[in-house]
């Protein structure tokens, strides 16, 4: 039987280690967050979700011959075809051994023609700006902004696009995000590594590639570059993130997963994940490792959705087992979905008492009173954070107490 979490008491748990300006405070954003920018009634989504990217890469590429071989062998394989990080994993892993002859009815260039085009259809998909400057990313960027921090926010993201990028630069937040250089930047292990960059420059992790990073063959040497806009023709550094790269491409990603582990690793760490699923085992080991080795650091997963959905058959199932699983084992790892939390490995509904029923108003906001699904009548209590523009609207309201809070 399920025992229950305080609301109240994590909320303001919550509101203090966000708060604090010499703590190392990070943000883990993926696929998810993008779902959160509100759009004009009747739009789709500004970026689709994988399920999305992938559908739209496969209608555009339907009447390319070589893409419809290339999704019978992924089918063969045993492989996702309507996972776009599956089909790209397989386009290069295809690749790295094609030299001299065909593979699976595919020459070499057969294969890195379809990568650069599976890029570059994902790339004219994720170009896209923010439609105004009250958008979730906003706000993040208002409140990484809103203290003179003596320790930098850090943000790790797996997502290609731009978004956060726009919203920095939109409010003037100064950020590093690993290259140097203003005509062709490039990515400087050292800098990154030594971390003697000012505090009040945020950082900026895109441990998948972006849309704008770009890999150039200079003196008969590849080397990765950051532009200031997407070019349409260009050989895209974009990771799935299960694939073992070439030499070229390894450092950047090596370096920026390797940053991940030294953040939580460090004392008293504070990382919030948003709109990841704990779909990617390479990151779940990075995140649980360095768990592992620092009793003071803590994740916190903010899940979109109950803790459980109905499945295909209509059957009630664990909404993101990888995540229960992993936080049910690990006690720094805690999960909150919008009905239930693992707090301390601990499996709870969220509850109130009546004492919280006097709590500050700007906590209670965010503690929904709803009526169960099955037990009819029945309340039940839910914090939403799990959505992106919920937890952004949480930020904003630590702007205009944060003088208030104690220090810690």
């Amino acid at each position: 039987m399920d025992s229950n979490h305080n609301a109240i008491r994590h909320l303001k748990y919550l509101r203090q280690s966000l708060s604090q300006d010499n703590e190392s405070i990070g943000f883990f954003l993926s696929a998810g967050c993008p779902l959160a920018v509100q759009m004009p009634d009747g739009a789709q989504p500004l970026i689709p979700d994988v399920a999305g990217l992938s559908a739209f890469v496969n209608a555009q590429l339907a009447t390319d011959p070589k893409y419809t071989i290339l999704l019978e062998e992924l089918g063969k394989a045993g492989k996702n075809k309507n996972n776009i990080e599956d089909t790209l994993s397989f386009v290069r892993s295809l690749l790295l051994v094609s030299a001299g002859g065909d593979v699976r009815g595919l020459s070499q260039v057969d294969l890195a023609t379809l990568e650069r085009k599976i890029c570059s259809t994902i790339v004219s998909k994720l170009n896209v700006q923010l439609p105004n400057k009250e958008t979730p990313y906003h706000q993040l960027a208002k409140w990484m902004k809103s203290i003179d921090r003596k320790v930098a926010v850090e943000i790790f993201t797996t997502n290609y696009d731009l978004l956060t990028e726009q919203s920095l630069e939109d409010l003037g937040v100064p950020y590093f995000d690993g290259f140097v250089g203003s005509r062709k930047s490039f990515f400087d292990l050292r800098a990154v590594e030594d971390g003697q960059i000012p505090s009040h420059w945020s950082r900026l992790w895109k441990i998948h590639g972006s849309i704008n990073w770009v890999q150039e063959s200079e003196n008969g040497r590849a080397q990765v570059h950051r532009g200031s806009e997407v070019k349409e023709d260009a050989s895209h550094l974009i990771y799935p993130s299960h694939l073992k790269y070439e030499e070229s491409r390894k450092m950047p990603y090596l370096a920026l997963m390797d940053q991940l582990s030294r953040f939580i690793r460090k004392k008293s760490s504070f990382l919030i994940l948003s709109g990841y699923s704990f779909n990617d085992e390479h990151v779940n080991d990075t995140i649980v490792n360095a768990l592992s080795a620092n009793p003071t650091a803590m994740v916190l997963g903010l899940m979109f959705g109950d803790y459980e959905k109905k499945n295909s058959d209509g059957k009630m199932v664990e909404a993101y087992p990888n995540a229960y699983r992993l936080a049910k084992s690990q006690h720094n790892l805690n999960i909150w979905t919008f009905d239930k939390a693992i707090i301390g490995t601990n499996l709870g509904s969220w509850s109130i008492s009546s004492l919280d029923e006097d709590a500050d108003a700007d906590l209670l906001q965010f503690v929904i009173s709803e009526k169960e699904p099955v037990e009819d009548g029945k309340l039940r209590k839910l914090i939403k954070l799990g959505d992106f523009s919920a937890l952004t609207t949480f930020l904003q309201k630590i702007i205009g107490s944060t003088r208030e809070l104690p220090n810690g």
